[in-house]
């Protein structure tokens, strides 16, 4: 990437940032591989909950996304894949962001500082679980030095999607 990242602060989910996900992620674009709308409220809310639990046990969870002025933008981090399909068991880094913000190298930068605290936190190893359609996740996860390794169907979507790795 030959622009300057943006400045940008991650934290662990507070109750309240349940609410403002669940506003920021309410945009058809944003939620296109994942459903294609927003989760109801109470979903956050327990997302959150479960990532506060997270970050006290493992180290690292998906923690909110702050930008410059310290308004959460959307969410970055890591958490055990917990499906019974896919890397079972494995970390997986993960990201979503708010429309407005999208192309300023947001999600890049946040994704960076993920690695280091999960490489800080002691896993070996990180994928990324990419529909195969969205390109601008395919981006991130090469600009963060991770090779396709799997492809598959996704269960929910019968649609291609893509595991990615990184070893750390």
């Amino acid at each position: 990437m030959n622009r300057a990242l943006p400045a940008v602060r991650l934290r662990v989910p507070t109750d309240e940032d349940a609410v403002t996900w669940h506003r920021i992620f309410d945009h058809p674009d944003v939620m296109e591989f994942h459903g294609g709308r927003a989760a109801e409220l109470s979903v956050y809310e327990e997302l959150t909950a479960r990532q506060r639990r997270h970050d006290a046990e493992r180290g690292f969870c998906l923690w909110s996304m702050l930008d410059e002025s310290g308004r959460v933008i959307g969410f970055t981090g890591a958490q055990p894949w917990e499906r019974d399909w896919g890397p079972t068991g494995e970390i997986e880094i993960g990201w979503r962001l708010a429309r407005e913000h999208w192309g300023k190298g947001y999600v890049t930068a946040a994704a960076l500082e993920t690695l280091e605290r999960v490489r800080a936190a002691g896993p070996t190893g990180v994928v990324a679980m990419v529909d195969a359609r969205n390109a601008r996740s395919t981006a991130v996860a090469k600009r963060l030095g991770m090779r396709l390794a799997e492809t598959f169907t996704i269960p929910s979507s019968q649609r291609e999607g893509h595991c990615y790795r990184l070893d750390l």
